[in-house]
């Protein structure tokens, strides 16, 4: 049995299928990826063509501890991608019952779901929950969470979008219920590298690494990766990049009527008076964009990577 895909951003092709033109000629602000990536270092060819040693994830988790601040009692857990840790996370669930604070990304209830949880999907908190998961930022509002361990529940949280420079959880993930997901692709603009990050308690990396087996990411991954996170430089003068580039988005938007809902530096919400409509105003003019089903008024853009991107944008709204 083909199960239905869920919505996501990125469904470029869809959008080409529906209005025509080729990848290169589209304006894909469907995701919240950071659209001026990090400059890929050279690379020695052992990374193509050995198997990815213990010392090359160990200089990884390295760059990574010290980037996030990880305590040094917490693990950190290294996959191919932070999807491929969320579909990791009923191995560690506490009890049958979940609680997804919503609305949020949907592959975290999918992947509870999936492996035969109750699941509840709500904005206030489910105090009977064994469990529960948290997006900080919020996808896609950007609603900031103030957490911290109750003692009765294990707690995820899902940080994709912390790294343009809100405040992190990680502080509390020596604790054995806490565990904060951290992902590459977003922030340093690689998404096709696939690299993600657990960070949490011995026991709970033994349980995670047990079920993602040996080589959870590849040879490029861990060396662009340890680059990347050592470079602090990069980090800061691009979250000051993208703060002034959301900041010129939502100047545009509101020129056409849109309402800010909210966001990151990495995407923008709005409302509109019809998200489909406008969505296909866009995609006429080859920009593409995210809608949700569940809110008819809302849609999602990502950044441009330049001035010429906002201008095509304005254009196309005007």
């Amino acid at each position: 049995m083909i199960l239905p895909e869920r919505e996501h951003g990125g469904d470029i092709d869809r959008a080409i299928s529906r209005h025509g033109g080729n990848r290169a000629g589209w304006l894909d602000l469907s995701t919240g990826i950071n659209p001026t990536p990090y400059p890929l270092p050279a690379l020695p060819q052992s990374c193509w063509t050995d198997l990815p040693d213990r010392t090359a994830f160990a200089e990884l988790e390295s760059a990574a501890r010290a980037f996030w601040a990880v305590p040094e009692d917490a693990q950190i857990v290294i996959a191919g991608g932070a999807s491929a840790l969320i579909a990791a996370m009923p191995a560690l669930a506490q009890g049958d019952t979940i609680h997804v604070s919503t609305p949020t990304y949907n592959e975290h209830a999918a992947a509870f779901r999936a492996a035969g949880f109750d699941v509840h999907e709500q904005t206030e908190p489910h105090h009977t929950a064994q469990t529960r998961i948290v997006v900080h930022p919020n996808n896609p509002d950007g609603r900031l969470h103030d957490l911290s361990p109750n003692g009765h529940q294990l707690t995820i949280v899902d940080e994709s979008f912390a790294d343009v420079g809100v405040t992190s959880h990680v502080h509390y993930t020596a604790r054995p219920d806490f565990v904060v997901l951290k992902s590459f692709g977003k922030f340093w603009g690689l998404a096709g590298l696939r690299l993600g990050f657990a960070i949490c308690s011995e026991e709970n990396a033994r349980k995670l690494r047990n079920h993602l087996g040996p080589w959870a990411a590849s040879g490029p991954a861990l060396a662009i990766g340890t680059a990347a996170l050592s470079d602090h430089v990069w980090a800061d003068e691009t979250r000051a990049q993208l703060a002034s580039m959301s900041e010129h988005l939502d100047r545009v938007l509101k020129m056409s009527g849109a309402q800010i809902v909210g966001g990151t530096t990495l995407f923008r919400l709005y409302a509109v008076e019809d998200a489909l409509q406008l969505q296909t105003r866009l995609a006429r003019q080859h920009i593409w964009s995210r809608v949700f089903e569940d809110h008819p008024n809302w849609i999602r853009l990502g950044l441009p990577a330049d001035a010429s991107g906002l201008e095509r944008i304005a254009r196309a709204l005007a």
